[in-house]
């Protein structure tokens, strides 16, 4: 008898994966343009999320950071308070009109968010009747720097999200992570084990991160856990402070690119099917074949 315990390679154990209300839709990665005008933005993203409907996406993702420019200077300005709501929050009111009367699921990208003394870098996750299903916090904020390419420090304006975010939608269970987020296995391992169909992450890798490690990420978090990963981040500003990567990107549980984009404004429109999940798990079983003599995977469902 073999030595290895499976079924105690995880505390707590992993959730089965559960049956979606949908196997098989069409999810639109909106890579927008950004500019210095935030009722520029809004009105853009809106007509962004409108055309994406209209072509037939359940599923829309917006950017990392699409209703301001992307620095320290500009969270404070364009931050706003989601608990209040109307005008208080004028984006997330976008939002959550919208996914209603198009009746989409909206991952809505990342805002800054203004809760008390502290700011956010913020993802909202509405169904398809508009209300709030969850709201991710970036846990893992971008600070870095590499001599002569970047230097970025996020937690000078920003505070650290606490809590995972994994939620159940009209397109299946998501687990959400920002940007930054990607590079950590952990979280998408945990998203993996409460049953998550697919990863979203709104990011706005940089170019001296992005041509090397933006689509290497996305396609090894699919690869580790067996389920498909979308990507969204802004198009390209060469003349703004911070210029992100672009390539926004649907990968497939075995790894596999099933769409991408260059750095230039698009909106990309590809398939996902469910049902890979269930083959890539049955031809590679690496469920049934963790080594629980050897290891645990400790994860707190909150």
């Amino acid at each position: 008898a073999p030595s290895f315990r499976p079924e105690e390679a995880r505390s707590p154990p992993a959730l089965e994966l559960p049956t979606p209300p949908l196997s098989k839709f069409k999810v639109a990665l909106c890579q927008l343009s950004v500019t210095a005008d935030k009722n520029r933005n809004i009105a853009h993203a809106r007509a962004a999320i409108e055309k994406a409907a209209s072509e037939g996406a359940k599923l829309v993702l917006l950017p990392e950071i699409w209703n301001g420019p992307y620095s320290n200077d500009s969270f404070p300005e364009y931050a706003e308070d989601i608990e209040a709501g109307g005008d208080a929050a004028p984006s997330f009111s976008m939002m959550s009109e919208v996914a209603r009367i198009l009746q989409v699921t909206l991952v809505g990208g990342s805002i800054a968010e203004r809760s008390g003394n502290n700011l956010y870098n913020t993802c909202c996750i509405f169904g398809s009747d508009g209300k709030l299903k969850g709201k991710h916090r970036k846990i893992h904020l971008f600070d870095i720097d590499i001599p002569g390419k970047i230097t970025f420090k996020e937690s000078k304006t920003l505070t650290a999200g606490q809590n995972p975010t994994v939620v159940d939608t009209d397109v299946g269970r998501i687990g959400i992570g920002i940007c930054y987020d990607i590079r950590f296995q952990e979280l998408a391992m945990l998203y993996a084990a409460r049953g998550a169909h697919l990863l979203c992450y709104p990011g706005a890798f940089n170019m001296t991160t992005g041509p090397l490690h933006w689509e290497l990420l996305q396609r090894a978090r699919a690869t580790d856990n067996q389920l498909f990963v979308a990507t969204c981040g802004p198009a390209r500003d060469t003349s703004a402070g911070y210029v992100a990567w672009g390539h926004s990107t649907l990968v497939g549980p075995f790894g596999e690119v099933i769409a991408t984009t260059e750095h230039e404004e698009a909106t990309i429109i590809a398939e996902i099917d469910y049902s890979l999940i269930e083959q890539r798990r049955q031809f590679l079983p690496l469920q049934h074949q963790r080594r629980g003599d050897l290891y645990q995977l400790v994860d707190v469902q909150r």
